[in-house]
């Protein structure tokens, strides 16, 4: 696909994931790439945390990071509230800990500053 793009963790540029995988759109108040697979260097706790505050206020989740630096680079949401509830058991990487290097272009970008063609979970 033209768009295809490799994420890479933003501490050490380690691969841990792609464009192929992203699987739904960004709910509102959350920066996040949704995935259905990520590599082997994307690893996460067998503990819970929750939320406090913000958009995952009250939500039962597990911290993913980079296996090569440790950087928290995502989470694996548990339980949530009905609007959030399409997203359990997926891969969601914090924008800000990813960097995108798009295919096409040959170019390195800030996962912010990119707009993936929509995509989305049936139901």
């Amino acid at each position: 696909p033209e768009e295809s793009a490799v994420f890479h963790c933003r501490g050490c540029w380690t691969v841990l994931g792609d464009s192929l995988q992203l699987c739904g759109q960004e709910p509102p108040g959350l920066s996040v790439l949704i995935c259905f697979k990520v590599t082997s260097d994307v690893t996460w706790e067998d503990s819970l945390l929750v939320g406090l505050e913000g958009a995952l206020l009250g939500c039962a989740y597990y911290l993913l990071s980079c296996r090569s630096c440790g950087l928290a680079v995502g989470f694996i949401l548990y339980s949530s509230a009905s609007d959030l509830a399409y997203l359990r058991g997926l891969f969601c990487f914090f924008k800000e800990s990813i960097i995108c290097y798009l295919l096409k272009n040959q170019m390195i970008i800030e996962a912010s500053k990119v707009n993936f063609p929509a995509v989305t979970l049936k139901e």
